[in-house]
């Protein structure tokens, strides 16, 4: 289940003024942030848990795609709509929201697959430089970075480990304080580029 998650009116306000210096690496496609606190990992469940849900049509898309409605069935999520800067949608998923330390190693690591219209947003504090990685991921994925007013600021398609490979070599940096992922090409196939903006309600 989803750790509990501090009340806050808009996370979205927060001042990227505050980003850190440091550099971030995460791990399958998540995040380990050094100034942030350790958090207990014994006794979270994500990842594959999240799709033995009780009720998996909780999250189901709108068009109620029954595979989509079992991934990540535990996790809060929102609609993430990708628009052109002048406004146009190039595309939509239904995203699972990753927004404390331990949710962000998890990341897409424990996933076995994912629909062409779901995908994982990451939410950090700030504005900083990260590095993706992709070991124990079983499918590639596109990775998306955007700063705090949700303008692309990189794109990387992170295809999935070779059969000798652990994706720990794979490395995808990149700026900004959210970062989404999706399936490998999505973005191609959409015609997403750097300057387009993420639009989403947290």
């Amino acid at each position: 289940m989803t750790p509990p998650r501090s009340p806050t009116t808009d996370r979205r306000t927060v001042l990227a003024g505050f980003a850190t210096s440091l550099g971030s690496i995460g791990l399958a496609g998540c995040l380990n942030e050094s100034t942030e606190s350790n958090e207990d990992e014994e006794g979270e469940q994500n990842g594959q848990d999240d799709q033995e849900s009780e009720d998996p049509a909780e999250n189901a898309s709108s068009n109620g795609d029954e595979s989509s409605a079992t991934v990540h069935s535990d996790y809060e999520t929102t609609d993430v709509r990708i628009t052109t800067p002048d406004g146009d949608d190039v595309g939509e998923v239904t995203a699972a929201i990753a927004d404390t330390p331990t949710l962000q190693r998890v990341g897409l690591s424990e996933t076995e697959e994912l629909p062409e219209d779901r995908g994982m947003l990451f939410v950090y504090e700030a504005v900083d430089d990260r590095t993706f990685i992709m070991p124990e991921m079983s499918f590639g994925i596109d990775i998306i970075f955007a700063d705090e007013e949700g303008v692309i600021t990189g794109i990387h398609h992170a295809p999935e480990p070779g059969p000798d490979e652990d994706g720990s070599e794979q490395t995808y940096p990149g700026r900004g304080q959210y970062v989404l992922e999706v399936g490998y090409e999505w973005t191609a196939d959409r015609g997403v580029e750097e300057g387009d903006r993420l639009q989403f309600d947290l």
